[in-house]
């Protein structure tokens, strides 16, 4: 009877330990040596971890990889980690398909994307506050909370990006969140110190453009076994455009029920002069072209939503760079995102 062994993420397997791990197959590659010989590049990862590394032609697994191995399918593996030249990689002992009874030991289809380390329900819950708190306008709110509630099964797991920031389930909503506290606070701020703008500086606007201003990735991003990647529609269109369609096709049915309504009041109906305002807080998040912002922000309220995102993405870079250099000393290592060393201090040591 053959031992039983940990079941372990692969972020938990210590090198020289042999374990069991669940573990999705996210890449097949059928390559060539220099000699000619074939081999396959694999890579098997969960929420944790991911290893990629080669099947050799004459492995006891080569034969099984090249028929029944399929990118997108769970596996058990019986493995061992070890140090090589070419780093940390799975010298794999058995290999098997995922069956129903792995459940009872923990198996879990919905665990094997990077997650958020906030609850996305929570998150979700959230925003829907906000637009209810900060948005006086009532066609505006409805508007905003329509876009929400018809897309809250998607938006749970959605990622921000498909790399650089918020790239795990529940991205989306961890980013769009904490833009709105960053919005939320710059609007009150200048609305407070620039009394004399007329008109004057829109709060509830603000925060329907941050709740709003990456609504088109629903149409842009999707989850493939190799991870969150673009949609045609995302490679082709983006989600800035799509967004500002997804708002324009939303307002247009609430404005078609509003004139349905035989006892809808006129503040149900959102004005020209907002959707438009709206619209622009979409087309400019970007704020310049080769970032992918067809109009570079041209009203206050369009201004502090693109900073308020911006800032947010940026500073999960910087906190990215340093959490994850192993660089030894004071500064991190220049090979990131934002292409330049970070000072730890003392924590470098």
């Amino acid at each position: 009877m053959a031992k039983a062994l940990p079941i372990l993420k692969l972020g938990e397997l210590l090198v020289g330990e042999e374990a069991d791990a669940f573990a999705l197959l996210y890449q097949k590659e059928e390559l060539k040596t220099k000699d000619g010989k074939p081999y396959y590049k694999v890579g098997f990862r969960d929420a944790t971890r991911e290893f990629a590394f080669p099947i050799w032609n004459d492995s006891q697994h080569s034969e099984d990889c090249r028929k029944q191995w399929q990118v997108g399918a769970f596996y058990k593996l019986r493995c061992v980690l070890k140090e090589t030249s070419f780093g940390p990689q799975l010298d794999l002992h058995r290999v098997r398909e995922v069956v129903d009874a792995d459940a009872a030991d923990g198996f879990d289809p919905d665990g094997f994307r990077p997650q958020s380390r906030f609850d996305p329900v929570e998150l979700f819950t959230e925003l829907c506050a906000a637009a209810e708190t900060h948005i006086a306008d009532i066609a505006l709110r409805r508007l905003t909370l329509k876009l929400l509630t018809d897309n809250k099964a998607a938006l749970l797991t959605l990622p921000a990006a498909t790399r650089n920031h918020h790239a795990v389930s529940g991205g989306f909503l961890e980013h769009v969140a904490s833009v709105v506290k960053n919005a939320v606070f710059f609007a009150e701020r200048y609305a407070a110190y620039y009394t004399e703008l007329t008109p004057p500086i829109d709060k509830g606007l603000i925060v329907a453009g941050a709740i709003l201003h990456d609504i088109g990735k629903l149409r842009e991003l999707e989850w493939q076994p190799e991870g969150p990647t673009y949609t045609p529609a995302g490679s082709l269109i983006g989600h800035v455009l799509q967004g500002r369609d997804m708002v324009r096709e939303a307002a247009a049915e609430l404005a078609r029920e509003a004139a349905a309504a035989k006892d809808a009041e006129p503040a149900e109906t959102l004005g020209v002069e907002t959707l438009l305002r709206l619209e622009h807080i979409i087309v400019s998040h970007q704020r310049l072209p080769e970032w992918g912002a067809p109009k570079p922000p041209m009203t206050p309220e369009a201004m502090l939503v693109h900073y308020a995102d911006d800032l947010d993405a940026k500073m999960n870079m910087v906190v990215a760079a340093i959490m994850e250099d192993k660089t030894p000393g004071h500064m991190t290592s220049k090979k990131n995102v934002l292409m330049q060393p970070f000072y730890r201090g003392n924590a470098g040591r």
